[in-house]
């Protein structure tokens, strides 16, 4: 029944139109949590795609290239080779209806909605490593190594590296000149898109990247570009002037020597070969490079101390100027990836700070929490909690007993400014809170010790000023980190540095 081109033309159309409602339907639904709108988003866009894949098809039956959409609607019309008989198309289409009841006499009309209702619960399966969370952090481990072994970048935490990977244009152009840092840009790209694509698959990236392009190309006529405006800054250059030649406009060796021996000099400096001898001689020497590769050129032709680029990839490989404008390109491309990254870049610098401070057994009780409280997040704030007195949560979500909440004061509201202005409530919270890491962490980065002199102090200020004081009595030498400085074991228990160490040691810890 369904085998006539018109039928599956019919029922074409009507997937298209199922698949729009279906996508209005699941986009009317606010989702919970970031878990149900990342598959929520990765719904809507399997279902455009598969739009587009019958639309394609629709496209192919209209164009009608082989006539048989044509026939068909002409058989419909009752015209054969013979003339036009409408009335034997007709019994002719009615028989071959009857005959399909016939053979399936049990035949039932199928709801096409009830399977199409089930894509609204569809979880799509979306690839994350263990350290992307989901989509809520950046993993550019690998990328770091890359980097920090490489001669372009440098030995720093992988901390610094997320606040300087977006920020190509402080490395120098002689440095992006190379293979090396060329590949390194294009997994650092690859990889930004491969993530976006995942937590943001509604985005149109070919129409982002053209927009891009588009004002690259006017930044570059005009010399604009952020690390690109002088490429050959230290030797007093310019990127339209180039050291390289291109030899593709020469056919003999009299036509290059009209360059000059300047021009020729430099071009035969910047591909690691002997600059020396007369004009004649330099031309002949980097006219050889025009037929004949760099690996089967004598060694006698190369200058001392250089090596052949094969032998180095992270020697500067001569390159001209569509090849520069190709990485500077990918950087611009890179840079607006990041933009719109912004925020979970901002949460994944929190997070490597987070888990510095954490143990492996505080990191994965806490893993454990998140992904319990995404589960439950749902059916949480699906439930309407009844507070009148505007009682603070307890561990399950609901409100504490009155009777607890006026014993221990958790009414009361306690801000730190060290903490960052993190508020605990209750007098109990508030002073566990000195042995967590947060507030560690903000003692640390004030450069003053997490000692017991500084217990109830929240202000910096404050904490600043007795760490002066501390130091005017004590003098700048006098700190004995051994005995002041605290530690805590899984225990709770508080040591001073030098009688942990012992029982560490001693195994006892």
């Amino acid at each position: 029944m369904s085998s006539t081109l018109l039928e599956v033309t019919r029922a074409a159309h009507e997937d298209v139109e199922r698949l729009e409602r279906l996508i209005v339907k699941d986009l009317q639904n606010e989702p919970p949590s970031g878990k149900d709108r990342l598959y929520q988003s990765h719904r809507v866009r399997n279902n455009i795609e598969t739009i587009i894949a019958t639309s394609e098809k629709l496209i192919e039956i209209y164009e009608d290239k082989d006539n048989a959409r044509k026939d068909e609607i002409a058989a419909l019309g009752g015209q054969t080779a013979t003339g036009t008989n409408v009335f034997s198309a007709f019994y002719d289409r009615l028989k071959e209806i009857r005959e399909y009841h016939r053979k399936h006499p049990a035949a039932r009309v199928v709801d096409a909605n009830e399977e199409y209702e089930a894509l609204l619960k569809e979880e799509p399966v979306v690839e994350f490593s263990g350290e992307e969370a989901l989509g809520r952090y950046l993993d550019l481990h690998e990328l770091f190594n890359q980097y920090i072994n490489s001669k372009f970048g440098a030995k720093i935490e992988y901390s610094a590296y997320l606040d300087v990977f977006s920020q190509p244009h402080n490395i120098s152009w002689k440095l992006k000149s190379t293979r090396q840092y060329r590949e390194y840009m294009q997994n650092l790209l690859e990889y930004l898109i491969y993530f976006f694509q995942r937590t943001e698959p509604l985005q149109d990236l070919d129409r982002i990247f053209s927009k891009v392009e588009a004002e690259f190309e006017e930044q570059w006529a005009d010399g604009q570009v952020q690390g690109w405006e002088k490429q050959g800054q230290e030797n007093g250059d310019d990127p339209a002037q180039h050291t390289v030649i291109d030899l593709d406009y020469y056919s003999t060796v009299e036509e290059l020597m009209e360059v000059g021996p300047e021009k020729l000099k430099e071009a035969l400096a910047a591909l690691g070969l002997k600059t020396g001898g007369t004009i004649q001689q330099r031309a002949e020497r980097l006219f050889l490079t025009k037929h004949t590769p760099f690996e089967k050129l004598d060694k006698k032709h190369f200058a001392r101390g250089s090596r052949k680029p094969e032998q180095n990839g992270s020697t500067a490989v001569p390159q001209d100027i569509n090849s520069l404008k190709d990485v500077a390109l990918m950087e611009a491309n890179m840079k607006k990836l990041c933009d719109l990254l912004s925020k979970t870049i901002e949460q994944t610098k929190e997070n490597v700070v987070k888990k510095q401070a954490l143990t492996y057994e505080e990191m994965e009780q806490e893993r454990e929490e998140e992904e319990t409280q995404v589960d439950t997040e749902s059916d949480e704030e699906d439930q309407q909690i009844y507070n009148p007195l505007k009682l603070p949560m307890g561990w399950d979500g609901k409100p504490i007993p009155y009777w607890l909440y006026k014993l221990h004061g958790l009414g009361q509201e306690f801000k730190c400014e060290i903490c960052g202005n993190y508020s605990y409530w209750g007098r109990r919270a508030f002073e566990r809170h000195f042995k967590e890491w947060r507030h560690q962490h903000g003692m640390r980065c004030l450069g003053i010790p997490n000692t017991k002199n500084f217990n109830e102090i929240t202000n910096i200020a404050e904490a600043q000023e007795l760490w002066g004081k501390i130091q005017e009595r004590q003098g700048l030498n006098k700190w004995r980190p051994d005995l002041e400085e605290e530690y805590e074991d899984k225990e709770g228990n508080i040591y001073n540095k030098k009688t942990y160490t012992d029982l560490q040691r001693q195994g006892l810890i």
